[in-house]
């Protein structure tokens, strides 16, 4: 059995409309304290992209970007066990989700969930029960998602716009 994992405080500014839920950060995530941190990660290229900034801007920067274009970002989980980063070895008797009441209830202008990846979904559905808000599911960021970086910047930029 692994150590029980705890997940990363949400980056959310003032009047977030969009909130990206990722399942669980990464070993080198929760390593740097820093979403998306394996650098293979498409996530920073992809919103650096999107909403112009540098995918190797210091972390606050990249944070301040995706708040000043009112996107936050979570996890489903609050903690875990599981071995290594892959969402398939987190053992399913040990989820607990986030507080999604209370994030939603304090950030009444979101709009929508868009989820980083199926498990994400999966997971806060099974874990959080339905969403006071459309939601939609994106490709997941991770390099274990093997689709082309062009395919996978393309269904993002149709989950972010608007």
């Amino acid at each position: 059995m692994t150590g029980l994992l705890h997940g990363l405080n949400p980056i959310v500014g003032a009047a977030p409309r969009v909130l990206i839920l990722g399942n669980m950060p990464s070993a080198m995530s929760l390593a740097s304290g820093e979403y998306y941190g394996n650098p293979r990660n498409a996530f920073w290229r992809i919103t650096g992209s999107l909403f112009g900034f540098g995918a190797d801007e210091p972390y606050a920067d990249r944070e301040a970007a995706l708040c000043a274009h009112r996107v936050a970002v979570w996890d489903v989980l609050r903690s875990c066990r599981r071995v290594g980063s892959l969402d398939s070895a987190v053992e399913r008797d040990s989820m607990v989700p986030n507080d999604f009441a209370t994030f939603f209830a304090t950030h009444r202008t979101l709009e929508r969930v868009v989820f980083n990846g199926a498990a994400a979904e999966t997971n806060y559905r099974r874990l959080a029960g339905p969403l006071p808000m459309p939601s939609l599911r994106a490709p997941s960021t991770s390099p274990a998602q093997t689709m082309r970086y062009e395919d996978k910047l393309a269904a993002w930029r149709v989950a972010l716009a608007g």
